[in-house]
């Protein structure tokens, strides 16, 4: 097959959707397939494009047999939520010509958001004559509702384009059930709809005790129950619930809550956490994949935050890569979300009510009394269970196969469908 996938993020960002795209894109690659990946200059989570990257309109290189063309797009810093428009906006503009100008491929993976490219998978898709596949890693237009992000006016031409690009896609695919059910309920036909789940990162698998040891010596935090939260620092995560929780138990010097990563929130969390005069917390910058390595080694709980309104409607890659590194997890999400029925199931930790501090805090101490290796090794085996690539990264390319016609849809696929 002669993929084309468009993505506002892909490698070297190593977080949120860059992550998912690039690995499914290297399998497909290795798989003998011919991919090409339509993206931007990294800028995720720091929201500052790469120092390798700055100056330029359009680039193209290779990496582990995929093709990567980059085109232009604004990047706002700090986020607002108009300026966030403008600079979906503008991708989807240079990626649409830079697309229109490569190859005829045999299909389109078009992944969301930002939900804008739904309208360039539309036009390539009748302009090349070709299915797409439009793949739902964030309802973008449901969060932006719940948390009042957007006026009136805007989300209507959100859920108006969300819309077109469902009907007009061969397949709609996403990452939870929860979130198939939500697209369900938009109307899009059972069988049209399919889940892409996330895989689990082997390489985590085998994780040792010797590189959080090393974590804590570089950080100076050896003898500390660590407390953590790791990737994009947002507004959806909600995080002030972490620093008021925090705030509760300052008086412990045992105890250090880490905020790692970048984000749109970032800023004003600092500003909270000094407000408080909290002397338990530290914020570290996005780590490079060692010291990422050493920091799920050493982290005794690890945090999983969204605000009540959105965790409904998000599955954070970070779940998947907790479970994956064997972490024990406090998830402060609704009881009902993919996020608390994965830390049900798996055993690997507590589910406690979103922007509550006091029951945070009180999960964190539970397990802190707990058998935190039982925790773990129970995170690690459903990790490998359910998010095992062979199997994930397998339904992908077979349902790529089924849209380009060249390959039945699998018993797997027919029942995710039903």
């Amino acid at each position: 097959m002669r993929i084309l996938i468009l993505s506002i993020n892909y490698w070297p960002e190593e977080t949120g959707i860059g992550a998912f795209t690039t690995y499914r894109a290297e399998h497909l690659a290795e798989a003998g397939h011919d991919v090409t990946v339509c993206t931007t200059f990294p800028y995720y989570p720091d929201w500052k494009v790469a120092a390798a990257y700055r100056g330029r309109l359009l680039s193209s290189e290779v990496r582990k047999g995929v093709r990567i063309v980059r085109s232009y797009a604004y990047v706002p810093n700090p986020v607002r939520s108009i300026k966030r428009i403008v600079h979906e906006a503008s991708f989807v503009a240079s990626s649409l010509f830079r697309a229109a100008a490569l190859k005829r491929p045999d299909a389109l993976l078009v992944v969301s958001p930002p939900l804008g490219l739904g309208l360039s998978a539309i036009l390539l898709s009748r302009f090349w004559r070709i299915p797409y596949v439009f793949d739902v890693e964030d309802l973008q237009p449901d969060a932006a509702a719940s948390l009042g992000m957007l006026p009136l006016w805007a989300l209507k031409l959100l859920y108006k384009v969300e819309a077109a690009a469902y009907r007009n896609a061969t397949l709609v695919s996403t990452i939870t059930n929860g979130m198939r059910e939500r697209i369900l309920e938009k109307g899009v036909p059972n069988e049209r709809v399919i889940l892409f789940e996330p895989r689990a990162d082997e390489a985590l698998l085998g994780l040792s005790p010797l590189e959080g040891t090393a974590f804590r010596t570089k950080y100076s935090l050896e003898g500390k129950f660590i407390v953590s939260h790791s990737g994009n620092l947002g507004v959806k995560q909600g995080l002030d619930v972490m620093l008021r929780a925090a705030s509760l138990c300052c008086g412990d010097d045992t105890m250090t809550f880490l905020l790692v990563g970048n984000g749109a929130a970032k800023e004003g969390l600092q500003k909270y956490a000094a407000q408080l005069q909290l002397n338990n917390v530290r914020f570290l910058p996005l780590l490079d994949a060692s010291d990422f390595r050493g920091l799920l080694a050493a982290t005794d709980v690890s945090l999983v935050i969204q605000k009540e309104a959105v965790s409904d409607i998000v599955f954070p890659s970070k779940v998947v890569t907790y479970l994956s590194a064997g972490c024990a997890v406090v998830a402060s999400v609704n009881a009902g979300s993919e996020v608390a029925q994965a830390v049900t199931e798996s055993r690997c930790g507590i589910v406690v009510e979103p922007e509550n501090a006091e029951a945070l805090l009180d999960a964190v101490n539970q397990l802190r009394k707990g058998n935190l290796a039982e925790y773990r090794q129970f995170a690690r085996e459903y990790a490998g269970r359910r998010w095992a690539p062979s199997r994930v990264l397998g339904a992908l390319e077979r349902s790529l196969q089924s849209v380009c016609g060249l390959a039945p849809v699998s018993l797997e696929e027919q029942e995710i469908r039903q």
